[in-house]
């Protein structure tokens, strides 16, 4: 299997849909067909050829090069591989990933890493609103994988998140694991308003402010003894590194919500 290096032309005039180049399809390809590739361009289609110049790569790394910051769908439901962005992405950065790794090496735009289900989506830059959530229209949010976020995101992060893990760097905005039902959210930095609203049940650790109280009245504190279940929690987190490295060693405070919703979810503070 061999890779390729797709380098944006220019910026679009409208926004591409990406879905299609998968690092396993375009690897069984020859440069011919590949240059011949349809792409979304508005309410059109486009040849990739028209966009993106092509060269071959030794490894079987797929790369899309430039700003593509309207370059939608980057990794749509991939299934394996790697898919490298060397720049910005557009919206639903990942969205239904299934397998595979795919890096960012710039800010992302709304909806990345929705409804994903395995993989690992790591975004060196910010990710707009409703990352890790629902696709619109759906019900339910990220089922699985590892998205990592180096700077902030935006507002209703990791809603309806079922499984998984969102680790963020930065800050978060408003509504972050609104109505959450299971999973891992960790922000090194602070959340927003409306945090924790309708949690049913999963975890949210929250770095930014140590003396934060509860996210709302209907999370009371937690009295039961969790010493090995933080252990393995915060062991996890700390392989990611940066502020997360000292997790270990730190203890926490814990409350449990969202009680106004029946949940049963666990709000931590490090201290």
């Amino acid at each position: 299997m061999s890779g390729w290096t797709l380098t944006l032309r220019r910026p679009p005039p409208l926004r591409l849909d990406l879905r299609t180049l998968q690092p396993a399809a375009l690897a069984a390809l020859g440069a011919a067909e590949i240059e011949r590739l349809p792409l979304g361009h508005g309410r059109g289609t486009l040849a990739l050829a028209e966009c993106f110049e092509l060269a071959p790569r030794s490894d079987d790394t797929l790369v899309v090069a430039g700003d593509c910051g309207r370059c939608d769908r980057l990794g749509w439901q991939m299934d394996g591989g790697r898919l490298l962005v060397d720049g910005p992405a557009g919206d639903y950065a990942g969205a239904g990933l299934r397998a595979g790794e795919l890096r960012v090496l710039g800010p992302a735009g709304a909806l990345a890493g929705c409804e994903m289900r395995g993989g690992t989506l790591d975004v060196h830059g910010s990710v707009g609103d409703f990352a890790a959530a629902a696709l619109p229209g759906s019900l339910d949010g990220m089922r699985g994988g590892t998205l990592l976020v180096r700077g902030n995101a935006g507002e209703r992060l990791a809603d309806r998140l079922r499984r998984g893990s969102v680790i963020v760097f930065g800050d978060a905005g408003d509504w972050a694991a609104s109505r959450l039902v299971a999973g891992t959210l960790a922000v090194a930095g602070r959340v927003g308003a409306h945090a924790g609203y309708g949690m049913r049940r999963g975890s949210v650790v929250v770095m930014g402010d140590p003396d934060a109280g509860p996210p709302a009245a209907s999370f009371v504190p937690a009295q039961d003894d969790v010493t090995v279940f933080w252990r393995l929690l915060a062991r996890d987190l700390a392989r990611h590194g940066g502020a997360f490295a000292e997790l270990p060693r730190r203890g926490i405070v814990r409350h449990r919500g969202d009680l106004a919703a029946g949940g049963l979810g666990e709000w931590i503070v490090p201290r």
